[in-house]
Parts: structure tokens; C-alpha cells; sequence
């Protein structure tokens, strides 16, 4: 027997699958593979420098924590809660999202997920019947395409490159687009890419939907990490008219640094959310109530402490973009917005380099955590072969002596 499925004759000699095909066909996430190796080595005494975790490298801030450590010792929290969320919570979120993106919903149209990538899974699960399907802008973040195919759609990509911003345009959406079209994922700022949609562009892509009558799932989970005067403007503020066929995904990962508390949520018509609601209660239940009470606090309280991050983060997309953009063979594009850079390394395959001559970023990417102990994330990943992403959400002098190192390296390639 093979984990991805082989069969094998139990007892009586009928031949079934130990895991399902659904299951055996989801890839790993790539981003946390490789995260989870330069861990592994750091932990064995190798100084790697790591690219590729897409958290804040800082820590939530102590109001948040406070409001946790009491809630761990008040009995309510020691109990089931709805499944939808804390009523207050889904309150607090509600009057979150009128006041960041000036889109008005009640508390009812939310559902509090545990993390960004269940709110996204439900979704999917809530909108689509086998065949659907939905409309991917690429490069994408890895988990999109593995939640449509176990939701049973079909995700169909969209491809974008530098000279659009990486930023698809409503002709291309149009042209990839059949009768079996569902949904629209609409993504701005973008990961891994750090494009962002401006104001006329969100509107066009917005009233095509609307045309065409898909559903529009759109991810603001990086909606305060923009740069530059660029201001990121929600889909359904943008066409209101588009609202009823609209699920909106953040959560308190990026802003507020909270990664590891796993606290999201979608916001949706009621329909969708209750159906919705009811998928989770036979998955998870309630999302942990100490997280959810320190998720109250984050989202109740003021921007100041994702402030202090962003001017952190420019500063360091700054000195990122132009270390990458200065090694020969590489390409880099200043990002609007997230934390990622998004070279293309495309001028450094086929030449040889450490005895090899990579073909592909993935086998680029092996070369250089294991010649240089520098880690970062293949373009295969997203959808995107040629290019990487470098997450520049690490301190500054981890940063810059990545990119020496990636120079030196580089330096070295030979037609």
C-alpha cells in the first residue's frame, strides 16, 4: 500500500483504497513545505535564512494577549459557543468592515472560521456542485486551486505576468471564461504577486461579474498592507449592485500578527452564511473561544500597531526589490501591497550553476537553500514557473545578508 492511494487486498481479498482519491490528490502546501524545512535545519545548527513564511515577523500586541489571559480564566470561555461565532465578535467584525472599507453588513451576514483558509474552504463548499467553475487569476496563492477541487469545481487559471502588474483585466477573465463559470476570485493586495487593484480596475471586474452573473469570492486579508499612497477598495463598495453574489474572506492573521491564533472570517448574503454556518458545525464547531475573545479585542481596538508593521515592511520591500532587481538573471518588480516580492528568475535557468543546470525555479530553489541556506518559494507553487516569492517579513539583517548570499550564489552561473 502507497499513501497516495494504491490498493491493497484486505481481509477476504477485495481490493479497496486506503485513502480516498479526493484526499490522495491534494498537494501539500508548498509555502509551509519549505517553511518547515528551513526550520528543520535551522534546528539541526544551519543558519538558514528563511523567505518563505507569509506571517509577520512580529509579535500580537500585548493588549491582545491580555485580553486572552483574562479570557482563559472567565468559565464562559471554557464552554461551547455558537458555531457562527461570539455574538459580539461577529458585532465587532460587522462594524470593523464598515469602518476599514466602508462596506456596510449586519452580524448576521458573518461566520467567524478558524483562519483565513477555513472561510475560503467553507465558501467554496457552500457555492459550488461538481464541474463549477471558478475563474483564478494567476499567480495565486497555493490553498485556492485544492479548496475548489475538494469542494468538487474545477479552478480554472487566469495567467498574468510583469506586464500587466500581474493584475488580470476583464478581456482575459472573458475569454477563459464557459457556461460553466460559477465564481470569480478576486484577490487585492494580491499573495504571493503584492499587486493591487486600483479603484477603475476593481470596478470593471466588479461590473463584469455582475454581467455575467457569477458569484465573487474576494480575499482582504491583506486590505491594510499597501503602499505608496495605494489604497485598496473592497469589491462590494466598489459595485454595490454585486453585493448579493459576494463572499468576502479576511480574518486578524496579518494585520494584527496573529497568525498562529487562527481567526477568520467570511462575510456573505444570509443564505450563504447560514449554509455555510451549518457545514461548520458538522466540521469544527465553534473556533476556539480564548482566540475569539482575543480576536474581539484586535478588531475593537485602533490600527496603530499595523501601522508601526507597514512602515516596517516598506521599508524592507524597498530594499528587497532592489537587491533582487541588481543580481543579474533576475527581475523585480516594486510590490504594491501584502509582503512579497515577486522576481522572475527566469534569466538563471538552463545556465549552469553548482555542477547543475536548473530547469525549473523548484530545482533553483533546492540549489540555493542547499548551497547558500537560503529559502524561498518555487513559482510551481503559484502557478507561476520562472518566478519565486520572497516573503519579506523578517528583520532587516536577515533580509539583506539573504540577498548577499543569493548574489554570491548567482554570480556563479555560466552559460
Amino acid at each position: 500500500m502507497t499513501a497516495t492511494g494504491s490498493p491493497v487486498p484486505p481481509h477476504g481479498g477485495v481490493s479497496v483504497s486506503r485513502i480516498s482519491r479526493r484526499i490522495a490528490n491534494v498537494a501539500p502546501s508548498a509555502t509551509l513545505a519549505i517553511d518547515a524545512k528551513a526550520k528543520a535545519m535551522k534546528a539541526g545548527g544551519i543558519d538558514v535564512i528563511g523567505y518563505g513564511a507569509g506571517e509577520p515577523d512580529f509579535p500580537t500586541p500585548e493588549a491582545i494577549v491580555e485580553a486572552a489571559v483574562t479570557a482563559c480564566r472567565d468559565p464562559r470561555n471554557h464552554r461551547y459557543t455558537p458555531t457562527a461565532g461570539l455574538p459580539e465578535l461577529r458585532k465587532a467584525i460587522a462594524d470593523k468592515t464598515a469602518r476599514d472599507s466602508g462596506y456596510a453588513v449586519g452580524s448576521s451576514q458573518v461566520l467567524v472560521t478558524n483562519g483565513g483558509k477555513q472561510a475560503i474552504a467553507n465558501a467554496f463548499a457552500t457555492l459550488l456542485d461538481p464541474g463549477d467553475e471558478v475563474l483564478v487569476p494567476a499567480p495565486y496563492w497555493t490553498t485556492y486551486p485544492e479548496a475548489i477541487a475538494l469542494a468538487g469545481g474545477v479552478a480554472v487559471a487566469v495567467d498574468t505576468d510583469e506586464s500587466t502588474g500581474f493584475k488580470a483585466t476583464p478581456d482575459q477573465l472573458e475569454r477563459a471564461a464557459t457556461d460553466r463559470t460559477k465564481v470569480l476570485l478576486f484577490v487585492s493586495p494580491s499573495n504571493p504577486t503584492g499587486a493591487v487593484y486600483s479603484a477603475e480596475e476593481t470596478e470593471a471586474i466588479g461590473r463584469l461579474a455582475l454581467e455575467r452573473g457569477w458569484w465573487v469570492l474576494t480575499d482582504e486579508i491583506y486590505e491594510h498592507l499597501v503602499y505608496d499612497g495605494v489604497k485598496s477598495l473592497s469589491l462590494p463598495v466598489a459595485v454595490p449592485e454585486l453585493a448579493d453574489r459576494c463572499v468576502v474572506v479576511n480574518g486578524v492573521a496579518k494585520t494584527y500578527a496573529m497568525t498562529g491564533w487562527r481567526v477568520g472570517w467570511l462575510i456573505g448574503p444570509n443564505d450563504v452564511v447560514e449554509a455555510a454556518t451549518n457545514l461548520q458545525s458538522q466540521e469544527t464547531s465553534n473556533v476556539n473561544n480564548v482566540a475569539q475573545r482575543a480576536a474581539l479585542a484586535a478588531v475593537s481596538g485602533d490600527l496603530e500597531a499595523v501601522a508601526m508593521m507597514r512602515a516596517a515592511f516598506d521599508r524592507r520591500r524597498r530594499a528587497i526589490t532592489a537587491g533582487l532587481d541588481a543580481i543579474d538573471g533576475v527581475r523585480c518588480l516594486l510590490p504594491e501591497g501584502a509582503f512579497y516580492a515577486f522576481p522572475s528568475m527566469a534569466g538563471l535557468l538552463g545556465k549552469e550553476l553548482c555542477g547543475r543546470r536548473p530547469a525549473s525555479t523548484l530545482e533553483l530553489a533546492e540549489i540555493a537553500l542547499e548551497e547558500a541556506s537560503v529559502a524561498f518559494v518555487p513559482g510551481e507553487a503559484f502557478g507561476a514557473p520562472g518566478y519565486a516569492r520572497f516573503s519579506y517579513a523578517l528583520s532587516d539583517e536577515d533580509l539583506g545578508r539573504g540577498v548577499e548570499r543569493l548574489a554570491e550564489l548567482f554570480a556563479t552561473a555560466r552559460d
